[in-house]
């Protein structure tokens, strides 16, 4: 059995269908986009799932992490793959910090003038 952070609830079918009864069309609507968002295109189901990984760490989601690293596998993807996948988005992240560091050192080159 999965462990769960508690600040997480466990996912049930319970909360699903509570989630699905409040507003229907949405739900139905946003599942939808789902399959067409992950169905093959340009890319392949394999390369897109892998592209959710590294978001889903980006965003730092433990549902979509687990579910996205399942689907991954499911279409192939290696555990080296997946990894691969985590390292670019966490070198994406890490990017983000260098590269807004420009913004303090402009403020602070601001501040002597």
């Amino acid at each position: 059995m999965e462990e769960h952070d508690s600040m997480y609830p466990v996912p049930s079918a319970q909360l699903a269908q509570k989630r699905r009864e409040l507003v229907p069309g949405i739900e139905r609507a946003f599942r939808e986009f789902g399959r067409e968002v992950f169905a093959a295109g340009a890319l392949d189901t394999k390369t897109k799932q892998l592209i959710a990984v590294a978001v889903a760490h980006v965003t730092q989601c433990p549902y979509c992490i687990r579910g996205h690293t399942k689907s991954a596998r499911r279409e192939g993807a290696t555990e080296q793959e997946v990894m691969e996948a985590i390292w670019v988005a966490a070198e994406m992240r890490a990017g983000g910090a260098y590269a807004h560091s420009l913004i303090a050192l402009q403020t602070i080159a601001s501040e002597e003038t």
